[in-house]
């Protein structure tokens, strides 16, 4: 075989591939039981008519369509299908309309009229769909529904499916719902193959028990399961749930949260905080550890109580607190601490408790030994009960078992205590929380310093009785009364002998006294929280009618572009105009700067034809410049020329008191001026939308120029 025959077959074999592959690009029709020619209404077309026997059939690239009636336009290999019409993709995508317009050079179709979609993992249905088969995606903008048999039935305003990874995307107004449970957002990715929904911006998760709401998170629809970040809360019964993270497994009616924790009892107006928590719902109990907090709020005076571990537990109307290990406990007028303390919110019964499992003689042990400070006193004892009343929030009275001690400076004299010792203390209040009066039963033993009206000291007290009751006034010893006294002496403090000024088990602890909410932490270790990675922040997917769509489109109408029928149901796109002031002058007060300082540099802007500002940070914390701009909700593409060193992100927020983030990119700046853009939808939430330049740190250098916002609207 010579050359020349070896070039025609190569040729012969091109010009039947590329013959063949026009060919499987064309629409073809398959069956039609009457054609019709109708130039004034269908230049160039062939009107395609169903008979008794069956529909239309038109097939294309492993595609088959079925529809009353067609319009072929065979040289724009363009179809438009009208009335029953079903589309088939092998055998897992089935598409039913009233109407369906395609392209074979496009390959994307348009349907309209109570468009159904299914393939063996959901169902689309719309009243206008597009479905692209090159990248094998459908997508709606007008409002859809998707229903997923163990899912449920999920709704929005824009949807996108992508077939090949079985994932749905959402954005605004979505809702799914299902038999456990309710889901709102405004971004919505969902996987039908394993049920996995992914949360971004303002959403809500609710169950016939529980309201879980977050600004991202992840739920399995099919475990029910999942965990909540950004202003995580979750609200059941009569509490409410907050913090950094949290996980909720709604099987069990069981929650944990990390750090940065707040509790909410609504009906016993308590507080619980803390680093790390684990509620049960079914059980009534809750959990918590790392720098714990109980705080019992009342009117006039709140009660706050602290320990290593804080476990809640009990009926909303009869709960208990435990708090366990170096456990403290503060208000303004009284203040303990104790190994261990016991609350009854329902009986106004507050228990400190000492270590049983370590001997009485244990250095640890005596360090703990409960402990109470009222005013100029201080109690110690085995075990102390303070009773409180609820309904007047004023402590009743108090009992001190085995060991009972009650110490109180002399104010005039130098290491001078009055102090009164027996098994047990019974003490009573005044209104303002004062002790009043205190009984000191069996074996009691007491040292005053007794003083006259003009508060000279005639001598020291000493005696053993029986018991002894003790009136104060304004924390002073008003007077004492022995009962069964044994002995006692009143000495002049200069005969007194100093060996027996203090009695046995005296204990002056006033160093350990807390004198605010901070002093109960005083003894806790550093604390080091963890680092939740958690979810990755929202990234938009590239435009479902992106510049490879649009390019197909444009081919498709080569030659007449004005008459291309593949681009009339197209979304055409405009700008708004800049929505930033002073877009090149950021040393203007327009920017908004936090931990930011911007000076005007000699660098050329990227057009050469002007000077440019720079921008540095200014302190330790990340620093950034903005602009607040007065739309609430929106598609917004904003875009910014820079250069320097360091790394930076610019941003979509909210702007009110919580700045939650819409959507973000980062940057890593390099010295050749770039275009970076971010483009992002806002859900209408109420808040106008914050457009800023992030993470600037103290040695960073940024090169700025060109800032621009612009909505972009779609008609």
């Amino acid at each position: 075989m010579n050359k020349l025959q070896v070039l025609l077959i190569t040729l012969i074999i091109g010009f039947v591939s590329v013959n063949s592959a026009q060919e499987k690009r064309q629409i073809q029709i398959e069956y039609a039981g009457k054609l019709t020619i109708d130039e004034e209404n269908y230049p160039g077309a062939k009107v395609l008519t169903r008979d008794d026997k069956q529909q239309v059939h038109i097939i294309h690239g492993g595609s088959n369509m079925w529809a009353d009636r067609a319009i072929h336009y065979g040289e724009e290999n363009f179809v438009e299908a009208y009335g029953n019409v079903t589309v088939k993709q092998g055998d897992t995508i089935n598409m039913t309309s009233k109407y369906v317009e395609y392209s074979g050079i496009t390959e994307l179709a348009f349907a309209s009229g109570d468009v159904v979609l299914t393939d063996p993992h959901s169902t689309i249905s719309s009243d206008t769909l597009y479905f692209d088969r090159v990248k094998q995606q459908a997508f709606y903008k007008n409002g859809g529904k998707v229903v997923k048999d163990s899912s449920g039935t999920i709704t929005s305003k824009i949807g996108r499916y992508y077939m090949d990874s079985k994932k749905y995307q959402f954005v605004n107004d979505v809702v799914l719902v299902n038999k456990e449970s309710t889901i709102n957002s405004n971004f919505f990715d969902f996987y039908s193959d394993t049920g996995f929904a992914y949360l971004f911006g303002p959403s809500t998760i609710t169950t016939q028990t529980s309201k879980t709401y977050c600004e991202k998170g992840f739920y399995d629809t099919k475990l029910e399961v999942g965990y909540a970040l950004k202003n995580a809360r979750i609200d059941y019964d009569n509490r409410i749930i907050e913090g950094d993270s949290l996980y909720f497994d709604n099987t069990k009616s069981f929650a944990s949260a990390t750090n940065n924790i707040k509790v909410t009892d609504t009906l016993n107006k308590s507080i619980i905080k803390g680093h790390y928590a684990e509620v049960y719902r079914a059980k009534d109990s809750l959990f918590i550890t790392k720098r714990a907090l109980a705080i019992t709020v009342q009117e006039k005076d709140s009660v706050f109580m602290h320990a290593d571990k804080i476990m809640v537990t009990g009926k909303p109307d009869n709960r208990i607190i435990n708090a366990y290990y170096n456990a403290k406990i503060f208000k303004s007028d009284i203040t303990g601490k104790s190994d261990s303390i016991y609350a009854n919110q329902k009986t106004g019964l507050t228990k400190l408790i000492n270590i049983p499992r370590l001997s009485f003689g244990d250095k640890f042990s005596t360090a703990r030994k409960p402990i109470l400070w009222n005013f100029e006193n201080q109690m110690t004892g085995d075990t102390i009960h303070l009773i409180s009343n609820n309904k007047t929030e004023k402590i009743d009275s108090l009992l001190v078992f085995n060991h009972a001690f009650i110490t109180s400076k002399d104010t005039l004299a130098d290491n001078a205590y009055n102090q009164i010792y027996g098994l047990r203390l019974v003490g009573q209040f005044n209104d303002e929380n004062a002790l009043r009066e205190v009984d000191i039963i069996k074996n009691a033993e007491s040292i005053f310093y007794a003083r006259n009206d003009k508060q000279e000291l005639i001598g020291i007290d000493k005696a053993k009785s029986g018991s002894i009751k003790i009136l104060f006034a304004e924390g002073d010893i008003e007077e004492y009364s022995r009962f069964n006294q044994v002995d006692g002496d009143l000495i002049p403090e200069s005969k007194y002998p100093k060996k027996d000024k203090f009695l046995k088990g005296f204990d002056w602890r006033e160093e350990e006294r807390p004198t605010s909410v901070e002093d109960l932490f005083s003894d806790d270790p550093p604390l080091e929280l963890p680092v939740i990675k958690g979810l990755e922040d929202y990234v938009p997917s590239g435009a479902f009618f992106d510049e490879d769509m649009l390019e197909r489109i444009k081919q498709a109408g080569k030659g007449e572009p004005h008459k291309n029928k593949a681009a009339r149901n197209i979304p055409k796109q405009t700008e708004s105009e800049n929505l930033l002031e002073s877009p090149n002058v950021f040393s203007s007060s327009k920017w908004l700067k936090n931990a930011v300082k911007a000076d005007i540099s000699s660098t050329k802007n990227p057009m050469n034809n002007d000077v440019t500002d720079f921008i540095t940070g200014t302190g330790t914390r990340d620093g950034h410049i903005y602009q607040v701009v007065n739309k609430t909700y929106g598609t917004f593409k904003f875009s910014i020329w820079m250069k320097g060193k360091g790394k930076t992100r610019i941003r979509f927020q909210r702007a009110d008191t919580d700045f939650a983030v819409y959507h973000t990119l980062p940057i890593t700046l390099t010295n050749d001026w770039k275009e970076y853009t971010l483009t992002g939808v806002k859900s209408n939430d109420g808040s106008k939308l914050r457009c800023l330049i992030s993470d600037v740190q103290k040695n960073d250098s940024i090169y700025l120029w060109g800032a621009k916002l612009v909505e972009i609207l779609t008609h």
